[in-house]
């Protein structure tokens, strides 16, 4: 959604310069199934930026692939597929808590200073009173049965071994009332349909693995390795905002910002060749 991000572009280049550098291939995925806030001037947009940054990729929405489609909006019959085979193993179940429930629960929790995870009865309802919600056409979510005792770890190739207490997560949803299924369900499905071996992104999608890794483990897939960087930080340390000014590639073209330049600063953002030399080419750096 929006414009692309120079956080985001400089995650796009370490994908692809690790892609080139590996003789993998470099897969560019559109996750648009944010209904109200995709649209096609924003994914025109993205792609156009990425091109003019000289980032070719090898498979997406515009040239095709061998595991596409390339867009989320139009992968939903395999995401049912798949939420299916969740449902009949029991890592899912129906919940038909009404958005006044769940927010009860929220204000519970923080009234017990606890996390905000799910406590509600359809994790323990029996078959009759599921079926009975059914036949009564009320509205339900898919959610995912997290262990209540124990860890996950993973083995983060920047961060080295990262690992959460699984009591602080919570049943979590992975399709929505409307159909409609969620990020970290979304892209769990295309990373192991697609086999993606390597995903490079933010450290803010940390919390993101947790849910993304037991999701895997659910379905038998294995997971892909995953590398998470460092955030672009403003002057005062915070995360670069639109009040730092400029943030979006396209507004660097705008003023008349080389794409050979940007590449190169965005680059040197977290890496360097062990030498003094401050200036690459795209293909010095692959």
């Amino acid at each position: 959604t929006g414009n692309l991000h120079v956080g985001g572009a400089r995650t796009a280049l370490f994908n692809y310069l690790f892609a080139r550098s590996r003789g993998g291939k470099f897969v560019l995925r559109v996750e648009d199934t944010d209904l109200e806030r995709s649209t096609k001037k924003s994914e025109e947009a993205v792609l156009s930026d990425l091109s003019w940054l000289g980032l070719d990729w090898d498979e997406g929405p515009d040239i095709g692939g061998d595991f596409g489609p390339y867009r989320q909006s139009e992968r939903n019959a395999l995401y049912k597929e798949h939420a299916q085979k969740l449902m009949e193993s029991g890592a899912v179940y129906r919940c038909f808590c009404s958005s006044e429930e769940l927010e009860k629960m929220k204000v519970t929790a923080n009234q017990m200073k606890i996390p905000p995870v799910y406590m509600g009865k359809w994790a323990t309802a029996s078959d009759a009173e599921v079926q009975q919600e059914l036949e009564k056409g009320t509205p339900y979510t898919y959610r995912f049965r997290v262990p209540k005792e124990g860890s996950l770890k993973i083995n983060d190739l920047i961060r080295g071994e990262v690992s959460w207490n699984l009591n602080t997560l919570g049943d979590f949803v992975i399709m929505r009332s409307n159909g409609q299924p969620v990020y970290n369900f979304c892209v769990t499905v295309d990373d192991a349909t697609m086999r993606i071996s390597h995903v490079i992104r933010a450290e803010e999608h940390l919390p993101n693995t947790l849910r993304q890794a037991l999701i895997y483990k659910a379905l038998g897939f294995a997971m892909p390795l995953f590398a998470h960087v460092s955030l672009i930080l403003a002057p005062d340390k915070s995360k670069l905002s639109k009040r730092h000014g400029a943030t979006s590639v396209g507004q660097y073209k705008e003023m008349g910002y080389l794409p050979q330049a940007m590449v190169n600063y965005l680059a040197l953002l977290g890496w360097g060749d062990g030498t003094e030399n401050e200036f690459f080419t795209i293909d010095d750096l692959g």
